[in-house]
């Protein structure tokens, strides 16, 4: 089982760490990551293996908006399933 998570907002310090530390906490293991910066913005995407996941998916996807919301960013996760059917052509 595998989850994108999205990473938007403005640059800043520690977002790689918080995003990490979360996942590492939830025995979420990181397969692959993009992250840029344009201007000031950061964008970052990461593919993530989540099938040893030690909480419920719900449960992580809270943890991230949260720490989203207290670093002024966007963060969101998305079964891998889902994410490729939106963002088919």
């Amino acid at each position: 089982m595998r989850a994108v998570i999205t990473v938007i907002g403005k640059d800043k310090v520690g977002i790689i760490a918080a995003v990490s530390n979360i996942l590492a906490d939830c025995n979420v293991n990181i397969l692959d990551i993009s992250q840029t910066i344009m201007q000031d913005m950061f964008t970052m995407i990461m593919l993530v293996d989540i099938s040893q996941m030690k909480v419920i998916f719900s449960n992580l996807s809270d943890q991230l908006e949260k720490k989203g919301q207290e670093m002024g960013l966007s963060i969101k996760i998305q079964h891998e399933d889902i994410f490729n059917s939106m963002h088919r052509i």
